[in-house]
């Protein structure tokens, strides 16, 4: 045994199968993998550059870790790193700074995991970030649900953005390798696949293949199983994807659109690929053709130029849809983006009003969403844990339920009768068969 490892993942899906894959690594070179407040010998943390407070929230995690022990060793990688290596070494306590190419590698580049004195950093420049490595959930990542990474890197080129610069231009992972590492969750057992990437509905230009041509090879496979998209552009949702989501189970009645803003103006200075009126055409032929999916929204406010006027556009436009969820971001000035020099820059104040204004509108449409599902039976997979002698688990429209704890339960489809609601969680009963 090498040693003691724990892992830290901040922002999205994707990198949490990130943060997995370089767990196997650690694994296979025999460390054991601990909970990140355990004392370990080695904490790697996997950053996001999405937000401003990218760098507050790095310095804490390292600070975290080494109360547990000042003696670790402290890697860091993901989006952040590759931004902002020198910030990031810069930080008391950090050995180690890889980028986007180097983080599966980390092994080629320590050699041993001894404390330093000064950081180390590899990362390798933004036009050099063409390659793609799969990043699937294992036994290191302790999860119940899993993550399969199938496509990396952005082409758009929305102007308040960084992943472009922290990931590089969009490459997809070769079919073949795709559904190896699929088939190898399903043999592991995990019932839900949760297909991830910057931009997946890009996926498989490089093999004049769509994104729908993926998914239908993945429903194809035998198998008790169910594939939910973690996230995908509203210009890229195909009607080829909304009937094979109609027509076969294995498809999560659940789609994440990101919209960004309801107001054609900021919609235009974001520069995003469709228009208000495309998006409602779209939510609505969601609704019609699917009446019981659940439709999550990203949406970001206080963009620079976003009037009063412009955000009750956002506002109205989403309180007017029969979505399920809202994802708020603050929109915060990130380096090397158009953006950053836009008039109309929002008071902090102001922003942070808007936000609690469209949690709260959150709020409202998932308990009416909710309780729409009250009387009827669902398809639940409940997880692991055990909370206070409940257990939770999500329906394939991503309605969250809570049942009594029944080990007999963890990792296998039941039909629950819903039950009452309550804020963010439906209470539900197993229907015995």
């Amino acid at each position: 045994m090498q040693g003691r490892v724990a892992f830290y993942t901040l922002g999205c899906k994707l990198n949490f199968s990130e943060t997995s894959t370089i767990g196997t690594q650690f694994v296979k070179h025999g460390f054991q993998v601990v909970d990140f407040k355990d004392e370990a010998d080695v904490y790697v943390i996997n950053t996001c550059s999405v937000t401003d407070n990218a760098d507050k929230e790095c310095r804490q995690v390292v600070r975290r870790a080494l109360r547990n022990n000042p003696n670790a060793f402290i890697a860091v990688t993901g989006c952040y790193a590759q931004l902002r290596p020198e910030e990031i070494a810069g930080i008391d306590g950090v050995d180690v700074v890889l980028g986007s190419n180097e983080k599966f590698k980390l092994f080629n580049y320590i050699d041993n995991f001894e404390k330093r004195e000064l950081s180390c950093i590899y990362v390798s420049p933004t036009n050099e970030l063409n390659e793609i490595n799969g990043a699937f959930s294992s036994e290191a990542s302790g999860r119940t649900r899993a993550f399969l990474k199938v496509q990396d890197g952005c082409d758009y080129k929305c102007s308040y953005c960084t992943i472009p610069l922290a990931r590089g231009k969009s490459r997809s992972l070769d079919p073949e390798e795709v559904m190896e590492n699929f088939r190898c969750l399903l043999d592991e057992g995990y019932k839900e696949i949760i297909i991830t990437g910057v931009n997946v509905g890009d996926y498989g230009r490089a093999f004049s293949m769509k994104f729908y041509d993926l998914l239908l090879k993945m429903t194809a496979v035998p198998g008790d199983f169910r594939l939910r998209v973690s996230s995908i552009e509203p210009n890229l949702l195909t009607d080829e994807i909304l009937e094979l989501t109609l027509n076969n189970k294995k498809m999560c009645r659940h789609f994440h659109i990101p919209l960004q803003s309801g107001s054609p103006k900021v919609l235009r200075l974001m520069q995003r690929r469709y228009k208000q009126e495309d998006y409602r055409r779209l939510v609505l032929k969601i609704a019609e053709k699917i009446p019981d999916a659940g439709i999550g929204v990203d949406v970001i406010v206080g963009f620079p130029g976003e009037t009063e006027e412009d955000f009750m556009d956002t506002y109205n436009f989403l309180k007017e849809l029969p979505i399920s969820y809202l994802h708020v971001f603050t929109y915060s000035e990130r380096p090397n983006t158009k953006a950053i020099d836009f008039e109309g820059v929002v008071d902090h104040t102001e922003r942070k009003r808007r936000n609690n204004m469209l949690r709260i509108l959150s709020e409202k449409k998932r308990n009416e969403f909710y309780r729409k599902m009250t009387g009827r039976e669902l398809e639940i997979l409940f997880e692991h844990e055990n909370h206070d002698g409940f257990m939770k688990g999500f329906a394939s429209n991503y309605v969250r339920v809570q049942h009594q704890y029944d080990p007999a339960l963890v990792n296998i489809f039941s039909r629950v009768g819903i039950g009452e609601v309550d804020g963010e969680i439906c209470y539900g009963k197993v229907i015995k068969e």
